[in-house]
């Protein structure tokens, strides 16, 4: 027989092995004879009929299947479905992620059985050759869709009309009826619901809900990046109206419940354009040289009440999302831009946590409480970073929120440095406890009135910045410790240890720039990981190590099972500090008050099931603010197509390079086909593409010379064209 002859047999043999497992394991309560197991494979010929028998007579043998009635078979009952989420490639293949299965299930496209990216899935594992490494198996049963909203391009035909998926996991179109357009018309951009898929379509079939508008227009980008989350941009009427009706006014009754910090120098310190202030530090000296600090938060609590309208519209939301050019709030306007904010010179409702801090930076004393408190002075942080720097009390015009100098009274300057010194011995005492020291630069865009970018800058973390987070660090850290010594059900914020295998993809990263970490035990990881941030700084490769060293740590989640913070070093911590964009927070403040008062523990499955849904909303809310950043990056590349940028390459895959630009941090992709000076592969161990003939090489770091070639904003994809290496 052939060696091709040999093969196709065994691939047949392989194929009829499926099939039989298939039959038997779907149906486990039924008997099949042969014939049977054959109509269901479609198998009509002799030979493969005479295979069929062989290879059922062998399975029985090999007690793999048994045989109740002569010439009758079933499934053994067995452990080999599994309940999993399934994740789509881009090339129409998927994998099942089962938590009680080492490895990820491959799924090949013909054995998905309309089971979509994300869905809640039952997979049965085909039992394992012994030639193959990787597990595989088919979709048996969707047991939960993950979503049925899409975004996608409407193709109308004279009869009917489909809608293209904007998401490329996303395989099948979507077929829709003229009558369920919406209004829609060829080429737009829409949501459109899937509301069924008959057994033998092709394609599941849905109707238009909403009309985004034309593809590339601003707008309807932004909201097809927030629609492909399933995240609001508006509130509903009757939310609005709900918020509108508050009596937000500062009452006397009120106040009388609470501590009254009115008198106390209060100020906030913000970036320049923030709308909402939902913190606020306090600052007096006691008589015996100790330091009252006070970290005020917006009573956010006092007006959302539990089953409200408004308190469900909270929830589903979770969090605020920060796109490049709009924040979408997690509250109405009336709450989060006013009453809840804390504007210079107004009285404000807030939830406080009040340290007497001595010159060490030691706590000695907390107080955690309802309060009323009055803003003296709003700073944005490049004016108390010119307080800190300078030392004086004049704020020049340049920096000024107003446009023009002016003087800072002389006790809130002694407030501003006290509380500089302090934040920075609490910083120093962290990194030491074994905090990891992430201040990656973040990127940020210069906007024209039209939300079109001119401009790109980076976000640099300073002292005014690391102040204000010293101390909210402060008081997550002690509200969560307060509560959680006393066992009682409560929201945290956890971050689990860092992943080991990841790290040595890091590690194996990393020796390309002559860096390396100290694999000893938690410490040493630590402190190497501490030792690369800084070695790093400034350098070319920076961004692309700061990156790999936050994708290698775990993910923060919410949860009420306490692990501690990894990367804060901390045991316990929690989200108190911002209110008015996290629901995590209102949670906090709701089980804080309730312990203040004396109650019972909270039920720990109703919180553990909002800190899931928290976290989920969390993770959306961040996948749109980088699809936000990439089109930004994207839109702000298609005015210098004729430029050339010096870049770092930042990826290396089998299709080709990643290569990002050192001035602008735009991502884009330069395809190993469009590399036309030899025939290049990808060598996985080298982190690198390598000519066949000249052994040319293009490695994860160096630095080469590229042009865009061209941008797609719907698919926000940018390509390059490379020039080249950097010429040393």
């Amino acid at each position: 027989m052939s060696r091709k002859r040999e093969r196709a047999q065994k691939q047949k043999k392989n194929e009829i092995t499926k099939g039989i497992f298939t039959v038997l394991e779907k149906n486990q309560s039924q008997l099949f004879n042969y014939k049977q197991i054959a109509a269901k494979l479609g198998i009509t010929d002799t030979s493969g009929r005479n295979l069929l028998i062989k290879k059922l007579v062998q399975l029985k043998e090999g007690k793999r299947i048994e045989e109740p009635e002569r010439g009758k078979y079933r499934a053994i009952p067995n452990l080999n479905y599994h309940t999993g989420i399934v994740d789509v490639t881009g090339r129409g293949n998927a994998y099942v992620i089962c938590e009680d299965l080492d490895s990820d299930v491959f799924i090949p496209s013909n054995l998905l059985n309309k089971a979509l990216h994300g869905d809640e899935v039952e997979v049965y594992v085909f039992p394992r050759r012994r030639s193959s490494k990787k597990i595989e198996g088919e979709i048996t049963k969707i047991i939960q869709r993950k979503k049925v909203h899409f975004v996608g391009i409407v193709q109308i035909h004279p009869k009917f009309a489909f809608v293209v998926a904007t998401d490329f996991r996303m395989y099948t179109d979507i077929f829709v009826p003229k009558n369920k357009l919406s209004g829609a018309e060829d080429g737009d951009k829409v949501i459109v619901e899937i509301n069924d898929w008959p057994e033998k379509a092709d394609s599941p079939y849905g109707k238009v809900i909403q009309v985004l508008g034309k593809p590339g227009e601003h707008n309807t980008e932004m909201h097809a990046i927030l629609a492909e989350y399933g995240l609001p941009y508006e509130f509903p009427l009757e939310v609005e109206h709900y918020a509108n009706q508050l009596d937000t006014s500062i009452k006397e009754e009120e106040i009388a419940k609470r501590r009254d910090m009115r008198k106390v120098l209060t100020f906030t310190i913000d970036p320049k354009d923030a709308k909402d202030f939902d913190d606020a530090l306090s600052f007096q000296v006691l008589d015996n040289g100790n330091f009252e600090i006070g970290i005020h938060i917006a009573d956010v609590s006092h007006y959302v009440e539990p089953g409200s309208i408004l308190d469900e519209e909270a929830y589903n939301r979770a969090t605020s999302v920060y796109l490049v050019d709009r924040v979408v709030p997690m509250l109405p306007e009336i709450l989060s831009n006013k009453a809840c904010s804390l504007r210079p010179n107004e009285e404000k409702y807030t939830f406080s946590a009040v340290f007497e801090i001595n010159d060490k930076s030691q706590v000695v004393n907390k107080w955690f409480g309802r309060t009323v408190t009055y803003s003296d002075q709003r700073f944005a942080y490049e004016e108390a970073q010119c307080i800190i720097e300078t030392k004086e009390n004049t704020i020049p015009a340049e920096i000024s929120l107003t446009g023009e100098s002016y003087t800072v009274d002389d006790t809130i300057v002694n407030a501003v440095l006290t509380l500089d010194r302090l934040a920075k011995i609490m910083r120093s005492n962290r990194m030491r406890n074994g905090a990891i020291s992430f201040d990656k630069v973040e990127v940020k865009f210069r906007l024209d009135e039209n939300s079109e970018p001119v401009g790109v800058y980076f976000k640099e973390a300073r002292d005014s910045n690391k102040l204000i987070e010293e101390f909210m660090l402060l008081a997550n850290r002690k509200v969560a410790e307060f509560i959680g010594k006393q066992e009682k059900t409560f929201v945290y914020r956890i971050h689990d240890e860092p992943d080991d295998e990841k790290l040595m993809q890091l590690q194996g990263i990393i020796t390309r720039f002559g860096y390396s970490l100290d694999f000893k035990n938690r410490a040493t990881i630590t402190s190497s990981l501490n030792g690369l941030l800084k070695d790093v700084q400034g350098k070319r490769e920076q961004n692309l190590v700061d990156t790999m060293a936050i994708r290698s740590m775990s993910k923060a989640v919410y949860t009420t099972d306490n692990i501690g913070h990894y990367g804060l070093a901390f045991d316990y911590y929690s989200h108190f500090t911002s209110p008015i964009r996290r629901y995590p927070d209102v949670m906090v403040h709701r089980l804080l008050q309730l312990y203040l008062d004396g109650g019972a523990s909270a039920k720990e499955e109703e919180y553990e099931e909002k800190c899931r849904h928290s976290s989920n909303m969390e993770s959306l809310a961040a996948n749109a603010e980088r699809d936000s950043i990439k089109y930004m990056q994207i839109k702000f590349m298609e005015d210098h197509k004729d430029q050339e940028f010096l870049g770092v390459i930042s990826g290396v895959t089998e299709w080709g390079i990643y290569v990002e630009i050192i001035e602008n941090k735009c991502e884009g992709m330069v395809r190993i086909r469009d590399i036309d000076d030899d025939y290049y592969t990808f060598d996985e161990k080298l982190y690198a593409i390598v000519g066949e003939v000249t052994k040319n090489m293009y490695q994860l770091g160096d630095e080469v010379v590229v042009k865009v070639k061209s941008t797609d904003l719907m698919k926000r994809h940018l390509d390059f064209e490379l020039l080249g290496k950097k010429i040393v």
